[in-house]
């Protein structure tokens, strides 16, 4: 079964079991509302211990959880540092034109023309919109912005994607 990120649990808060969470999904009130199933991943462990989330709510920069049969502080400070996965049976379904990171990493870039441009490794998040690094097999990586205007196709069957190259895209 396969994993995914969803946040990192950085401290408790307060005394009645409640843990600090560092979110790194984009669906923070699907993964986290009550009755949601999580896996804490912690740094030493090969095993995942497996919570329900009774309540959810926003502080800050960071979103507070619960978990049902974790009442106090002192149950939930082991978590510390646990990593909050989701199996891939738990992701949703996505709108058109909407892609998981998972997916995206890995895919090779060409061009319109068919010219290989190199792999996906990385997606940055910038605000505006997401840009990819693409690494290719010799040389410096390049910047590709996820806009309409370069991205003209994803093909997850074959992990293609196909850009439209702009002046100045791989300099």
């Amino acid at each position: 079964m396969e994993w995914f990120n969803v946040g990192t649990i950085v401290n408790t808060h307060g005394i009645k079991g409640e843990v600090r969470v560092m979110s790194k999904t984009d669906f923070p009130d699907e993964r986290y509302k009550a009755g949601s199933k999580l896996a804490i991943f912690m740094p030493k462990s090969k095993t995942p211990t497996f919570v329900t989330v009774t309540s959810h709510r926003k502080h800050k920069n960071f979103d507070l959880l619960t978990f049902e049969g974790y009442p106090n502080i002192n149950d939930v400070e082991k978590f510390r540092d646990g990593v909050i996965k989701v199996s891939e049976k738990e992701l949703t379904e996505l709108e058109e034109n909407e892609f998981y990171y998972h997916e995206i990493i890995g895919c090779r870039v060409i061009t319109d023309t068919g010219e290989e441009i190199g792999t996906v490794t990385e997606i940055i998040e910038t605000g505006a919109n997401d840009v990819w690094t693409v690494t290719p097999a010799e040389g410096k990586p390049h910047y590709i912005p996820y806009i309409e205007d370069v991205v003209k196709d994803i093909n997850l069957d074959e992990s293609v994607i196909t850009i439209e190259l702009m002046d100045g895209l791989l300099s």
